[in-house]
């Protein structure tokens, strides 16, 4: 007897597993989700949607997406909705590469490039980057002729480093027409760096090139799985051909609407992200960790030989890490900006460690 056997490949894959702690109420500093919670606004409009939820949703979105281009000043006819921006990753990709094709990304990018090229049957490759930072240069050697698509997380996950818009536009200008660049921008809200390039006027400008969003971070509906992405209008297309019809739920689109009416609370996430970021990474650096610059929700720690140890000794305490094994970097931690109660019962954790 012949069992059902999967695609090539799909097997090679190791499937993404989130930490758990063995009780209840875990201090989650391991997800870079937002501490404050989300808007009220956000979570009375979910509420509201409870009447609505036996109907299918709009398959396109309309409302949501209108909301965000009246926001951005875009046009909603290029902009797709998806289950989180993990979805539309995974769609660009079934779209544009397969056996054969190459998805070029840096060493220590979001993991999820690596993951849904294989599910795509394409080949991964990994460009070295330096000092815990995406090198332009190196990025564009890592393409081949069989290079289809390449992803650039800004600021980048797990180490929290930025591109420049200088830096993207020529990173743009020098790839070959036919590769999609695809800058992901999902904490870009955080950002407080001038010379950030999100990758909104490289999607206007160029024919070429996407940008990536994410109401999971900033806006705090990570449990809603809700993204967006700005594309070229013949890529929305494309990516509307392959999506699913319903890809986005009715309490997801209201819930999003209403974050997006609710620009005070994203100001007020910013500004106690960055308050609290320079107290836990003062806090990381007195406990004897190497701490890198970040622009984003969280800080990425280096413990050198000790890492797994400090991961399971906070987990024993119910505090969740990210241990950025499956980044390459074995040595690091990766570590959710939380509350300030949550943060100082982490340093306490780390003394007592």
């Amino acid at each position: 007897m012949s069992l059902p056997q999967p695609r090539s490949g799909i097997l090679e894959i190791t499937p993404y597993k989130a930490a758990a702690a063995g009780r209840a109420h875990p201090v989650r500093l391991n997800a870079n989700e937002n501490p404050l919670g989300c808007s009220p606004r956000a979570r009375e409009a979910y509420v509201a949607a409870q009447d609505g939820i036996h109907r299918y949703p709009d398959g396109g979105a309309t409302a949501l997406r209108n909301a965000i281009a009246a926001l951005h000043g875009m046009d909603a006819g290029r902009i797709v909705c998806g289950a989180g921006a993990d979805e539309l990753i995974a769609l660009i990709i079934r779209a544009y590469a397969g056996a054969g094709d190459e998805v070029v990304h840096s060493a220590h990018g979001f993991i999820m490039y690596r993951l849904a090229a294989q599910a795509a049957g394409a080949a991964p490759v990994s460009a070295p980057e330096k000092d815990m930072r995406g090198d332009v240069e190196t990025l564009l050697a890592a393409v081949s002729p069989r290079t289809k698509i390449m992803f650039v997380a800004n600021p980048n996950n797990p180490t929290g480093s930025l591109l420049s818009a200088d830096e993207l536009k020529y990173l743009r200008e020098k790839l070959p027409e036919h590769v999609l660049l695809v800058v992901d921008a999902a904490y870009a809200e955080y950002v407080a760096e001038s010379d950030y390039g999100d990758g909104r006027a490289l999607a206007d400008a160029t024919p070429n090139t996407v940008m990536l969003r994410t109401f999971s971070k900033v806006y705090g509906l990570a449990g809603l799985r809700i993204g967006w992405g700005y594309f070229p209008q013949a890529v929305a297309d494309v990516i509307n051909r392959v999506r699913g019809a319903f890809n986005t739920g009715v309490a997801a689109q209201m819930a999003g609407i209403a974050a997006l009416a609710d620009q005070d609370f994203v100001k007020k996430s910013c500004l106690f992200n960055h308050a609290e970021r320079a107290a836990l990474a003062e806090g990381l650096q007195k406990a004897g960790l190497k701490v890198y610059p970040s622009a984003a929700n969280f800080l990425l720690a280096d413990c050198g030989a000790r890492a797994e140890t400090i991961r399971d000794g906070l987990a024993a305490r119910n505090i969740l890490v990210m241990h950025a094994a499956g980044y390459g970097l074995p040595q690091c931690l990766r570590v959710s900006v939380g509350l300030p109660e949550e943060n100082a019962r982490l340093l306490a954790a780390l003394k007592e460690i």
